[in-house]
């Protein structure tokens, strides 16, 4: 075991399974010689060579399709978008290829890839550098799609993705990479897509979260003075539905908290599966804590657009009092 951050922890997974499987490359823009621009590929290229742990031309459609190309060909490739924002140029092939290239050959080939990206706010970054588009790579059908929130499960859950059939979008807190640090084993573990992870058990509400906000949901709830039950998605497709009624069913009440905007944000799917297998159990209707309508602000406003300790402690006590 070895206390890691999170950005530690993807370094880990990716040189367990660059070592345990030669089929598995990573490639991406200054992910050999500098180690990715967070070095979450530190050291890599050096361990496992330049025809493994690959640099490639700033483009990222070249990236995503020749990972499309590499997986559909037997590779496993581990692909690196320097920020979420970028990812909107290759979306129409992780769409309509990545996606769907199982169902369009019924199931004669399928596409062993992952893209990682960072993304989200609270680090300061530029325009186009902390959006919150999972909702996005959700609507993908044929795609999962994994947000850690912690060193432990960022291991855990690549190995899951690397070693999947399908194609994952691994998008990785940035305001996390090393704000949290845990015991994480240096050998190689699975942790399982779509299964939720209950990280704190209540009696009085039911709290969801998943990515950076966890941490920030968790610091704000030590500050409550009812019993909260909090859940870290991991994964959002798939979602893990059966541990979210559970938990609703028992507390009667729910606050679902995330970065992204509000509109069509996966709070409102969440909102929709709750209302459609227990309704009659809520005691008063979900809310919600999160990002607003509105374009990702520069670094000035940021604060004000992240949901904050108060906005979401001003939630618990709305559900609580009705």
């Amino acid at each position: 075991m070895a206390r890691m951050n999170v950005v530690d922890a993807i370094n880990s997974a990716l040189s367990n399974e660059l070592k345990k499987d030669k089929r598995v490359i990573v490639l991406g823009e200054d992910v050999g010689v500098n180690g990715g621009v967070f070095r979450v590929t530190d050291g890599l290229q050096k361990k496992y060579g330049s025809d493994r742990v690959v640099d490639t031309p700033l483009a990222e459609l070249g990236i995503v399709g020749a990972s499309i190309g590499l997986a559909v060909n037997g590779m496993r490739p581990v692909a690196e978008i320097q920020f979420s924002g970028f990812m909107y140029g290759p979306f129409d092939q992780l769409f309509t290829h990545a996606a769907r290239i199982r169902s369009r050959s019924r199931g004669r080939f399928t596409v062993p890839m992952v893209v990682r990206t960072p993304y989200g706010g609270g680090i300061r970054a530029l325009e186009l550098h902390c959006e919150s588009g999972e909702s996005f790579f959700a609507h993908a059908t044929g795609m999962k799609v994994v947000i850690p929130s912690r060193p432990y499960d960022a291991k855990g859950l690549l190995i899951s993705a690397i070693r999947d059939p399908d194609p994952v979008i691994f998008m990785e807190p940035m305001r996390v990479y090393r704000a949290i640090k845990e015991e994480v084993p240096e050998t190689e573990y699975t942790v399982p897509l779509g299964k939720a992870n209950i990280e704190h058990e209540g009696s009085d509400l039911t709290v969801i979260s998943y990515g950076a906000m966890l941490k920030y949901t968790k610091q704000a709830l030590e500050k409550s003075d009812y019993s909260a039950e909090i859940i870290d998605l991991r994964t959002i497709v798939p979602l893990d539905t059966e541990t979210i009624i559970n938990s609703v069913k028992k507390t009667g009440r729910c606050i679902i908290v995330h970065e992204a905007p509000k509109t069509c944000g996966f709070g409102a799917e969440i909102i929709a599966r709750i209302n459609e297998k227990c309704f009659f159990n809520l005691e008063a209707p979900v809310e919600r804590v999160t990002g607003f309508d509105v374009a990702f602000p520069l670094a000035k406003s940021e604060n004000h657009y992240l949901p904050s300790e108060k906005r979401i402690l001003k939630a618990v006590d709305k559900v609580m009092k009705q």
